[in-house]
């Protein structure tokens, strides 16, 4: 006998992140490093942890064995409860059929049994690979007050991202009556943050008479909340004024990673009030050799600095050889940068090696093509000894 829960959360962490690259070749994107020691779906599960939602299905179907362990029985978060705590929800076979996830709603269609044991007044479906801070708790609250069937978190943005984002039109009393996906000639500056509260048994109904229509996608932007629009359900928007970034691309990764080391951006990890908890590794403190300078950068336990560090984010256990120069670039866990090696404008994955005098990326004040980027080195991957590899160049393979 399950305990009824007033909310439980759905969290949809089986993206490929295709955009992401060779990050994101054999883990799914909600566990890539991020901040030094955290990876992208702690903040997600921590939001849940610090609203006092207790009870987290995570749905993982994209490369989750490194997530899936990365999480395993949620104590890292509080989560490792008898009654509710988190639990990892993978596509299955049921009697006998069996699919992938085909879309966001069929995520949840195929996980209503877990749902239901709970009989939840309201349902929270969040995703997996956003970097931000929100009390949910607030956001219910909004939605029981004004009796909707679902409120949908947005984000006010610039003009000219607006188009790239599902963009919510609204009355004077915020009632959405109009949404539109990633328009060409935005109505509105009000983008969908993906972070939904819907009321279950309403939101039920809908997922099932999806699940029958051969034409739908299955999905949420696509297909329920017009759905809903369209049958006059009385949706709401809450209005988010926070943090908040898509890391979905190296450009958005490299940048909320960089935005940790600027308290005014708002990405305040520091906040006890608040606390973005991790199933960080056990590692000795970090040294700092005699001839090493560190400016302006988070270096986090097991680092080994002997060269000069600006401006940058060390994940743990990094090695930085003698004369070795970092600025402005993500090393994630267990990367070695050898003597003399030069890494600008950078992101270097897991375990990966810089060899000796090797140069990964450049400062955007030495291009003279107007192809400048961030450049990245995928995890295990080798740079040999004085190889060069370029501005905005995605390696990989080894580079010997």
């Amino acid at each position: 006998m399950f305990a009824n829960k007033e909310c439980v959360a759905m969290l949809l962490a089986g993206g490929q992140g295709s955009r992401l690259y060779c990050l994101t070749e054999k883990i799914a994107k909600p566990a890539v490093p991020f901040g030094g020691k955290y990876r992208i779906i702690d903040f997600p599960l921590s939001n849940c942890v610090n609203s006092d939602i207790d009870t987290v299905g995570v749905l993982t179907q994209y490369q989750p064995h490194e997530l899936n362990a990365y999480i395993g029985s949620g104590q890292a978060w509080d989560l490792d409860r008898i009654d509710g705590g988190v639990h990892i929800l993978p596509p299955y076979i049921k009697g006998k059929k069996g699919t992938w996830y085909k879309g966001t709603a069929n995520a949840i269609y195929q996980n209503m049994d877990f749902i239901d044991r709970y009989d939840p007044e309201y349902v929270l479906i969040l995703s997996g690979d956003h970097i931000y801070k929100f009390d949910y708790r607030q956001m219910i609250d909004h939605h029981r007050k004004n009796e909707a069937d679902c409120t949908i978190a947005v984000i006010e943005v610039s003009a000219e991202e607006a188009s790239r984002f599902g963009i919510m039109n609204v009355n004077s009393d915020d009632t959405i009556f109009e949404f539109e996906e990633k328009p060409k000639v935005p109505k509105s500056n009000l983008a969908s943050m993906g972070i939904y509260v819907f009321s279950w048994q309403k939101l039920r109904m809908y997922l099932l008479d999806d699940e029958r229509d051969p034409k739908s996608s299955n999905d949420f932007g696509a297909n329920i909340i017009p759905k809903m629009l369209a049958n006059n359900e009385k949706m709401m928007v809450y209005r988010f004024s926070g943090y908040w970034k898509d890391v979905g691309t190296i450009e958005s990764l490299w940048e909320a990673n960089m935005d940790m080391l600027s308290p005014e951006t708002g990405l305040n990890l520091f906040d006890p009030e608040w606390r973005i908890y991790a199933g960080s590794a056990d590692a000795p403190p970090h040294y700092c050799g005699p001839d090493s300078t560190l400016s302006h950068s988070l270096v986090t336990g097991g680092c080994v600095v002997y060269g000069a560090v600006e401006n940058s984010v060390l994940f743990h256990n990094v090695k930085v050889g003698s004369g070795a120069s970092i600025r402005y670039s993500i090393i994630m866990p267990d990367a070695v940068v050898e003597d003399g090696a030069v890494i600008e404008y950078s992101i270097v994955g897991e375990r990966a090696r810089i060899c000796k005098d090797a140069r990964v990326g450049s400062l955007p004040a030495d291009d003279t093509t107007g192809e400048w980027g961030i450049s990245v080195v995928a995890a295990d991957k080798t740079i040999g000894p004085g190889r060069i590899v370029a501005a905005r160049q995605m390696v990989g393979e080894d580079l010997l």
